[in-house]
């Protein structure tokens, strides 16, 4: 696929500019290194999809830079190259994690397929792993044990197996592209899933991305191209956000899926292909329709099955399980059950998330790394989130009423007390007790002036 990343690694300058002089020519995005410390260096900065390296370097070699990636957990497919092509060799490197290599001299060709194949088993591993998550229940975005999650597992399961089309529609952040990666692991096909986001894809280079191109097709066409639909044969292709498509490649993308064949841009070969296509949408399809931006012939071929997705302020139940399970992949889990104060998880409960299990998923990050280590307490959340505790019931007849229901005194004793809980937290520093209760340090002098002047009751 073009535009990945690739990484080049090699102590010699002419042989790392013949390399990115011929990947750059396939479609590769690349970075080149002179050794394997650099090499690590580069990979921590900014992660590449696959590194081409040599065996033989000063500071660290080819082999020792393997061990270094995976020692760090990272997985990144690793091919090398070395004119030492003894049997010894290349196993010694096949065991220490790599995934091809490549003797020198080398032809052209055989750096194509070794980077084309390594590339693919690798897209194939993350995506079995990740759906075999979601598939177990673990994934976060499938989590939960109320009704309304309960029946999205038990329809997926129903119609995972059917070929037909899905359109699933719901709000951002509700784990749509994780429901499409659930029903094409229970669909029991043999190919991948690809995804094609349509929103993020430039109108222009989407017919491209989605049908491919022979090569000279257009200015820059150095080489023939496959589309999303070629790479999702046999497997599953989903659109996210179908609605930001233009309108004019609607037809087409309705032609192939109606026809089940494509032709490339440029081709004149038509190719037949068995797909499942599954659909998203953050909009309401119906008014997508009447606002133009979605042809109603293409809804009815997309919405043959469709799932409605719950936000979460409507499974409330599943907040504190989902809160856990993110604190839970960042510390242990005794440690996690125990770093919520009393009354954090309510505030929690208690607060609408528009922005649904992502926007929640933020905020555990958020104050984990606030707490500094220490137990999460209300401070540490968002002032839209405190603000949305529901507020006590008046007392009921008979029952004992605070002595004081006045709000402006309650809410001072409450301000009060957060800002007294920063500055315990941050050890008296004012600008870094600011930061945490998300007010400027003007304002923060200014009421502990006002507090000073005018001692709490008690």
């Amino acid at each position: 696929m073009s535009g990945e990343r690739i990484l080049v690694v090699d102590d010699e300058p002419k042989m790392r500019r013949v390399l990115e002089i011929m990947l750059r020519g396939l479609g590769y995005t690349l970075v080149t290194a002179g050794d394997g410390r650099e090499a690590l260096e580069r990979q921590q900065r900014q992660a590449a999809d696959l590194i081409l390296t040599d065996l033989r370097m000063p500071r660290m070699d080819g082999l020792a830079l393997l061990r270094a990636l995976r020692a760090q957990g990272d997985e990144v497919p690793v091919i090398v190259i070395t004119a030492y092509g003894t049997v010894e060799t290349a196993v010694n490197a096949m065991k220490e994690g790599a995934s091809d290599y490549i003797l020198r001299p080398f032809e052209m060709d055989a750096v194509e397929l070794a980077v084309e194949r390594a590339l693919a088993l690798d897209r194939v591993r993350r995506e079995n792993r990740y759906l075999r998550r979601a598939l177990e229940g673990r994934d976060h975005g499938l989590l939960g044990q109320s009704a309304p999650m309960q029946a999205l597992r038990r329809l997926i399961a129903q119609i995972g197996p059917s070929g037909s089309p899905v359109l699933i529609c719901g709000e951002t952040g509700t784990g749509k592209e994780l429901v499409a990666k659930a029903l094409h692991q229970a669909s029991g096909r043999t190919g991948l899933l690809v995804p094609v986001n349509c929103a993020a894809l430039p109108a222009d280079l989407m017919e491209s991305e989605l049908f491919g191109h022979e090569r000279g097709a257009f200015t820059g066409a150095v080489k023939g191209h496959r589309g999303r639909f070629e790479m999702a044969d046999q497997g599953t292709l989903f659109l996210d956000e179908v609605t930001e498509m233009p309108v004019g490649l609607q037809a087409k993308l309705l032609r192939a899926l109606q026809e089940g064949v494509v032709e490339r841009l440029g081709g004149d070969r038509p190719i037949a292909l068995d797909l499942r296509v599954v659909a998203a949408t953050n909009r309401d399809p119906g008014e997508a329709v009447a606002q133009g931006r979605l042809r109603q012939d293409l809804l009815y071929r997309l919405d043959v099955l469709r799932i409605d997705l719950p936000p979460l302020r409507e499974r409330k139940g599943d907040i504190a399980l989902l809160a856990e399970t993110f604190l839970g992949q960042r510390l242990p889990a005794d440690a996690a059950r125990e770093r919520w104060r009393p009354g954090v998880l309510d505030l929690l409960a208690a607060y609408p998330w528009p922005g649904n299990v992502r926007e929640l998923q933020n905020v555990v990050e958020r104050a984990l790394v606030l707490s500094g280590g220490g137990p999460i307490g209300p401070e540490h959340l968002p002032r839209e989130i405190v603000g949305a505790e529901k507020p006590a019931d008046p007392p009921a007849p008979g029952q004992t009423a605070p002595a004081s229901l006045a709000l402006p005194a309650a809410l001072e004793a409450l301000e009060r007390r957060y800002i007294q809980a920063a500055l315990e937290r941050t050890q008296g520093n004012k600008a870094a007790a600011a930061r945490l209760l998300q007010i400027s340090e003007r304002s923060l002098w200014y009421k502990i002036k006002k507090f000073a002047r005018s001692p709490a009751p008690g």
